[in-house]
């Protein structure tokens, strides 16, 4: 559907971004927040399609969902409070991972449960109960739980694992190298991840990520591989080690070290912190401009940049001696002005004053002329 034509309906299924992909199940809209690709889309509708929670008839048919899954949620046990919340927890979570439920007898021989009803997570090649004491509420600790131990780590799987609210214990190193430093960090986070998941699985997931492009644009920062980077998404905070990680009692300290707060925090989501993302954001998207179409870039950048110079030439430039000789002219023309009217004005008095001279001289003829005719 093109949400710009039908923006109504967009708006009603709550489309904030293109591309949407929604899957609509009776009065539900489920939005898939996966890997663009064709087999991560397929099981996402395969999932979301199918039944809420499938149930597991036999024990081959148990085996067949734990070769096919790497992560899957098992309900034991018959009819409880605690299913019902397993079942609203399903109803929100179906879009991570599948939800099943079975009997006690369908569960393997190294499968054993402290007491029924039970929810039990199956992957890393073992599996985990849930505790109501010690891990809290259902739906966090499903939503905690959906990962593997250990990923291969990259943006999208950052973004999802930000909903956890654990902190990423990530090896930044290259795939391609096979030198002995970088296949070091990698085993060492791998167990690490495996023999101390009682100590660290409730605040940290490890993994790796493959080369530090994405890394160095999210840290605004130019780390060399291969590394450690321990980060906060949930505040875009991140840790790094003082020193190289060489062993697995390394890393070890440098996680405790960040749990009893004697590693200082870098970066943050704070104003300054903003102001600087959205610099290295500008920056960025110059260079690559640059790197992919030097032309294209010269010409984006240098024709706007070409007519502002020229515009502050202009004006900075600009000829003054005009008007300073025109305000000169015209303060000539208005003193000429008044000196002008000055001399009119005495001219005028000068008429006046003769005038009456020569009426004076009249009038003085006059009364001569009156006497002697009196006379």
């Amino acid at each position: 559907m093109d949400a710009t034509s039908y923006s109504s309906i967009a708006s009603e299924f709550g489309v904030r971004g293109y591309p949407t992909i929604k899957l609509l199940k009776g009065d539900l809209a489920y939005n898939y927040r996966g890997p663009r690709t064709k087999d991560d889309m397929i099981e996402f509708a395969n999932r979301v399609a199918g039944p809420l929670i499938r149930t597991l008839p036999s024990q081959k048919m148990f085996e067949h969902v734990h070769k096919r899954h790497h992560v899957f949620f098992l309900y034991v046990g018959g009819e409880s409070p605690l299913k019902e919340k397993y079942i609203e927890v399903a109803s929100e979570l179906i879009v991570y991972t599948y939800f099943f439920s079975a009997s006690e007898e369908v569960l393997p021989e190294y499968v054993t449960l402290p007491e029924l009803p039970a929810v039990v997570v199956f992957k890393d090649g073992t599996y985990f109960v849930y505790d109501e004491y010690e891990e809290g509420d259902l739906s966090s600790w499903i939503n905690r739980e959906r990962f593997q131990g250990y990923l291969n780590v990259d943006g999208f799987t950052l973004y999802e694992l930000g909903d956890t609210g654990k902190l990423v214990a990530i090896a930044i190193i290259d795939d391609k190298n096979s030198s002995a430093e970088h296949t070091r960090l990698k085993s060492v986070i791998q167990e690490v991840a495996k023999n101390y998941r009682d100590h660290f699985h409730r605040n940290f997931q490890f993994g790796h990520m493959d080369g530090n492009d994405y890394i160095n644009s999210l840290l605004m920062d130019d780390l060399t591989i291969p590394t450690v980077v321990v980060l906060n998404t949930s505040n875009q905070q991140y840790f790094l080690p003082d020193r190289r990680i060489d062993s697995t009692e390394d890393l070890v300290q440098f996680i405790n070290s960040i749990l009893d707060g004697t590693v200082e925090a870098q970066g943050g989501d704070g104003f300054l912190q903003r102001i600087k993302r959205i610099i290295y954001d500008a920056k960025s998207t110059v260079m690559s401009v640059f790197k992919s179409s030097p032309l294209l870039g010269c010409f984006l950048f240098g024709l706007p940049l070409g007519v502002i110079s020229i515009m502050c030439y202009g004006i900075c430039t600009v000829d003054t001696t005009g008007g300073v000789e025109e305000n000169d002219t015209s303060k000539k023309e208005t003193g000429d002005r008044e000196l002008t009217d000055e001399g009119s004005e005495e001219e005028r008095e000068q008429e006046n004053e003769e005038k009456s001279a020569e009426l004076s001289d009249g009038e003085h003829g006059q009364k001569h002329i009156f006497d002697k005719k009196k006379d």
